[in-house]
């Protein structure tokens, strides 16, 4: 598709205009995780300003100020400690192997690969291993990307689409905390907007090692009385890989904005096709007794490709004590991925590779109407929303060998509807406390079409969860915080009509599955700026989970386990040092246990420790240069606790040099050190080709692993006008 790309490479370039210019526009409202913009400032807890909209773009004579920032000051406005914002100016500093670390920005999130760099990443949060994205709400250009039922995993997220120069801020919040946040989002929910517009446009190139060719063009217009912003990714890698990855993609980005935070309204159409061919994580075996090498597979024809195309638009309105808005979003959706985690396990003669395909169309319609007020003589606001969605699925789990379809487990059509509606109160009760209080209700209806007649059916499940925080402050530029709530995931809907499941030969126990599964959890927290320079956040977390969704490796899927609880600690700190030097460190702690497994308490994969380090520096003249580091602790990966993965640390630089006001180059450093640590690591049985069945015919238990990518440096280019 696209393997004579060439040319390649680059830098933000949107964000590194001349040194100049200055953008002029009036700023659009910031949106709510439903896609609803809130009603004021005590009612949004993750910053304000969000992506800029209007008609004009200006270029004055006078020196840009250089925000060197994480975050707009949140005290004051902020719900929670473990709520904020990243922006623009942090993007760019940072060296991103992959779309998905963007998500880095989030502290205490990791994000990793365990199979080739087309298929969704593997993310890191508060104690879970969330797989490809379960109890993580993401939400981009106001689209939820979980994907619910979806034939590799519950909640599977593919980040590969998005276009990182384009990306105008991060917000995130931690927890069940917040109304406007519903299926997936217990650990936490990401928002990622791009801009509406451009300070220039750009083309970048970019070349690196293992073939690496990447080339991104942006640039907006006028159009009417609005403007139209038109991004274009093409990529090439091949990746260390003894069989080379070949990931092609292609993304695309069409926005039309209008008006200004008053009242405005976008639409935004995006595309994205990918294919590559995937190195899955091995069998450590294998590597130390020469089998393959520590970049080599043991099925080479593993792989995958997929397709995304997205139409979204959202209007809003407000003035000084009210705001409503409406958003609706329409996209559909490809995977072909074909894995084999087990090798010869199930069948000795043609290899356990499996096909998981997923087919849907979805639709999707949000809106909030925010209000100011007052209960008794006390000030408030109001803020009441919807969000429904509804998905039409097709998909589906197969043998295969070499690519070749040999066998049906289980083929299914879904449609899975889903409708929330939820309403939150803050009340003013004086100039130091302030009180959140809100409630989400979410109905659920499920109709499963099996080829096996006995899984079909229909169910249906509804779930309350109300939520409440205490905000005092703030004392001294410090604020304190006390939140707590219910929240929920859902359930694969196969899971809540199955009788009797194909891959497993043994009685099933546990089934049908509930279809919503109840979550709870509480946050003590402190945010300070009383230092001049540093913002610095604490918190300290508590949740519970009536279910646990976990990979299993031989269906290379997630599947429900027991009842968990987790809780843990996370320490933020961003500070500027100077105004051109600036200092972030981030600390996370969590511990994970099954409540009802007896001794076997550990929950596998868990993450249990992160830090994050990182020094960045950037001049009036646009040259920058900064220096990450990223320790990822060891976790368990037997409920016996007995069997651990390696920890890993790794250093990643980037440095940006601006020739003039239109030329910039960008030297982008990863794994530093050229350390050979690990992205993932899983303990399961597993038969190599040539090995004994081992005991019972069951293989030999093993940990799998897949490499962190070694010394690699990228050269960019960019070219603004």
């Amino acid at each position: 598709m696209l393997h004579h790309v060439t040319g390649l490479a680059a830098a933000f370039a949107a964000a590194t205009a001349s040194p100049t210019t200055a953008q002029v526009t009036d700023a659009a409202p910031p949106l709510s995780d439903g896609g609803a913009a809130v009603a004021s400032a005590a009612a949004s807890p993750a910053g304000q300003d969000g992506p800029t909209a209007g008609p004009s773009r200006q270029v004055a004579d006078t020196p840009e100020t250089v925000v060197v920032g994480r975050a707009n000051d949140l005290v004051g406005v902020a719900d929670a400690a473990s709520a904020g914002e990243v922006g623009r100016a942090q993007i760019e500093r940072r060296p991103l192997l992959r779309p998905g670390e963007l998500l880095e920005t989030v502290p205490g999130i990791v994000i990793t690969q365990h199979s080739g760099a087309g298929k969704g990443n593997q993310f890191f949060l508060r104690g879970f291993n969330l797989d490809h994205g379960t109890d993580l709400a993401i939400r981009a250009n106001g689209v939820p990307l979980n994907l619910r039922s979806h034939g590799h995993g519950q909640g599977y997220t593919d980040l590969n689409p998005l276009i990182p120069e384009l990306v105008e801020s991060v917000r995130f919040r931690k927890g069940p905390y917040f109304a406007d946040a519903g299926d997936f989002s217990s650990a936490g929910n990401v928002s990622i907007d791009y801009a509406d517009d451009l300070p220039r446009g750009f083309v970048l190139v970019e070349r690196g090692r293992y073939d690496f060719q990447r080339t991104v063009a942006a640039d907006d217009f006028a159009v009417g009385d609005g403007r139209l912003l038109v991004g274009l990714e093409l990529l090439h890698h091949d990746g260390p890989w003894e069989n080379e990855d070949d990931f092609a993609k292609i993304s695309g980005v069409t926005r039309w904005s209008s008006g200004s935070r008053e009242r405005g309204a976008r639409a935004t159409l995006e595309l994205y096709d990918a294919d590559w061919t995937a190195t899955d994580h091995v069998a450590k075996r294998a590597v130390d007794t020469g089998v393959i090498g520590r970049f080599g597979t043991l099925d080479p024809t593993s792989g995958g490709e997929s397709s995304r195309q997205s139409l979204s638009a959202e209007v809003w309105e407000r003035d000084a004590t009210s705001h409503s808005s409406l958003s609706a979003y329409a996209y559909r959706y490809d995977l072909d991925l074909f894995s084999n985690f087990t090798y010869f396990l199930a069948d000795p003669v043609d290899g356990d590779q499996i096909l998981q395909r997923d087919e849907r169309f979805v639709l999707g319609l949000a809106g909030a109407h925010g209000f100011d007020g007052d209960l008794a003589g006390t000030p408030s606001t109001t803020l009441l929303g919807f969000q429904a969605q509804s998905d039409w699925i097709d998909n589906g789990l197969f043998e295969s060998a070499q690519r070749t379809v040999t066998g049906t487990v289980r083929d299914d059509e879904i449609v899975e509807a889903s409708l929330g509606v939820y309403a939150e109160h803050t009340l003013f009760w004086n100039d130091w406390l302030r009180s959140v209080a809100g409630l989400r209700a979410d109905h659920y209806r499920f109709d499963v079409d099996s080829d096996l007649a006995v899984n079909s059916g229909r169910e249906n499940d509804t779930l309350a969860s109300p939520k409440l925080g205490l905000v005092f402050g703030p004392f001294a530029s410090t604020e304190f915080y006390v939140n707590g709530g219910f929240g929920f995931h859902s359930n694969d809907a196969r899971g809540t009509t199955l009788v009797d499941d194909p891959t497993t030969p043994a009685p099933l126990d546990g089934v049908p599955v509930d279809p919503l599964v109840r979550q709870k959890g509480v946050e003590v927290g402190v945010r300070s700026t009383a230092l001049e320079g540093l913002q610095s956040t604490l918190a300290v977390w508590y949740l519970e989970s009536d279910s646990e969704l976990l990979f299993v490796g031989d269906a290379g899927n997630t599947e429900p386990s027991g009842a968990t609880q987790r809780y843990g600690v996370e320490w933020t700190n961003y500070y500027e040092l100077e105004e051109w030097l600036a200092l972030d460190f981030d600390a996370a702690a969590s511990d994970a246990r099954f409540t009802d497994s007896g001794p076997d308490e550990h929950v596998p994969g868990a993450i249990d420790t992160v830090v994050a380090l990182g020094l960045s520096t950037q001049t009036r003249s646009g040259h920058f240069a900064a220096l990450r580091g990223r320790y990822f602790g060891p976790r368990d990966l037997i409920e016996d606790g007995s069997v651990q993965s390696s920890s890993s640390f790794l250093v990643n630089a980037h440095f940006g040099y601006r020739v003039d006001e239109r030329w910039q180059v960008r030297l982008s450093v990863f794994n530093l050190f050229d350390r050979e640590v690990n992205d993932i690591e899983y303990y399961y049985p597993s038969l190599l080709a040539g090995e004994a069945p081992g005991p019972d015919d069951g293989g030999y238990n093993d940990i799998h692993f897949h490499p962190a990518e070694p010394f690699a440096l990228r050269l960019g280019v960019t070219a603004s006008f």
